[in-house]
């Protein structure tokens, strides 16, 4: 797990960036993916999510990632999706305690978001060359 210390040193969010190392899944999901929209196996999806959410001190449950479409689109989050929810966005935010949000790139630049004051984070997957 990678971490900033910009955002470690603004209020004690936790905070992690997490490469392709450390995971379950194998052949083109190699390792770490934690798509639960991708075709991998979804025992290694999410023993791959449980792996993240232990690094970052919450339940498995509790991390929470979009199904990215490359929108402009943002969910606001106040507590883990419901099996059936529309998760389709590009951006997450929340100012529930105990939540983790995550976003996957390949191409793209994960961003983060955090006011340490109001408690609230975010996160996006920005599309490179977005706005053409």
């Amino acid at each position: 797990m990678i971490t900033s210390d910009l955002l470690a040193q603004s209020g004690g969010i936790r905070h992690g960036f997490f490469t392709r190392q450390g995971g379950v899944s194998g052949g083109i999901y190699e390792s770490l993916n934690i798509g639960l929209g991708s075709d991998d196996d979804r025992a290694h999806v999410l023993e791959n999510r449980a792996r993240i959410a232990g690094k970052l001190a919450v339940a498995p449950e509790r991390l929470v990632s979009p199904y990215q479409v490359h929108s402009p689109d943002v969910i606001t989050v106040e507590a883990p999706f419901a099996a059936d929810a529309d998760r389709r966005a590009d951006a997450l935010v929340t100012a529930t305690p105990g939540l983790a949000l995550g976003i996957s790139t390949a191409d793209c630049g994960p961003v983060l978001f955090a006011d340490a004051q109001a408690r609230v984070i975010g996160a996006a997957h920005a599309e490179a060359g977005a706005g053409r």
